[in-house]
């Protein structure tokens, strides 16, 4: 059973948590990182830890995204595995006091950049037939819940996309797939309280399971995985 084999990810909307689990997981299995975040400044520890480079980069704006990628071509040569993690999540409001500016914000983060760096990603990708394309989803991917109206839509379109690419691109080698994220990630400020024990993600435990979704033979490819823990109600 032939396993596909990846030389470089890009993790745009690198940070602690997630993104440094997978940046770790991928260095473990000998690809190159190059991480994107729009301040690169709190990425120097992970930088030195894992060999990787880190690169300014605003997703939301086309021209910020075309250098990424080509900044990173010229660095590493074009990834063949790209990480979108990120996001942003609004104040929480009631639909009639919604700030038009910052839902258009959330959108544009969490889907109209996840567009951008897909496509820059897919044109790479394709003469080749081969590569990976990894969004990261949320619960408010499949539900909206009240007064989150503006991470609902933004996680939603994000899905839309991740759903329409793996339909478009896998019949051409490229392996599209949307993780939903069901639940709060742990992290050193946020653990689960003593009456609710593995209530929340370990985000090395996610990061190996988008790994285990990348090293699926291409005759059993998902377009989609969903993660909670094992107490989480759904």
């Amino acid at each position: 059973m032939e396993i596909i084999k990846y030389k470089t990810a890009l993790i745009v909307g690198a940070g602690e948590g997630l993104s440094a689990s997978l940046a770790r997981l991928f260095t473990r299995e000998g690809i190159r990182v190059a991480l994107a975040a729009r301040q690169t400044g709190k990425l120097a520890a992970l930088c030195k830890e894992t060999n990787a480079t880190a690169y300014a980069c605003d997703a939301t704006i086309p021209d910020d995204v075309t250098k990424l990628f080509a900044s990173v071509e010229h660095g590493y040569g074009a990834p063949d595995v790209v990480v979108y993690n990120a996001s942003a999540r609004p104040t929480r409001a009631a639909i009639v006091d919604l700030i038009p500016a910052d839902v258009a914000k959330a959108i544009a983060v969490s889907a109209f950049g996840g567009f951008l760096v897909a496509q820059q990603a897919s044109r790479r990708m394709l003469p080749n037939r081969h590569g990976a394309i990894l969004f990261t989803g949320a619960s408010a991917s499949v539900k909206g819940y009240p007064q989150s109206a503006a991470f609902a839509m933004g996680k939603f379109s994000l899905r839309g996309l991740a759903q329409s690419m793996a339909r478009e691109l896998s019949p051409q080698g490229i392996h599209v797939a949307h993780f939903v994220i069901d639940g709060g990630i742990r992290s050193a400020g946020r653990t689960e309280p003593p009456d609710r024990p593995d209530s929340m993600l370990d985000p090395d435990a996610i990061a190996a399971t988008y790994w285990s979704v990348l090293c699926q033979p291409r005759s059993v490819w998902t377009w989609e995985m969903e993660m909670r823990p094992w107490v989480e109600k759904f």
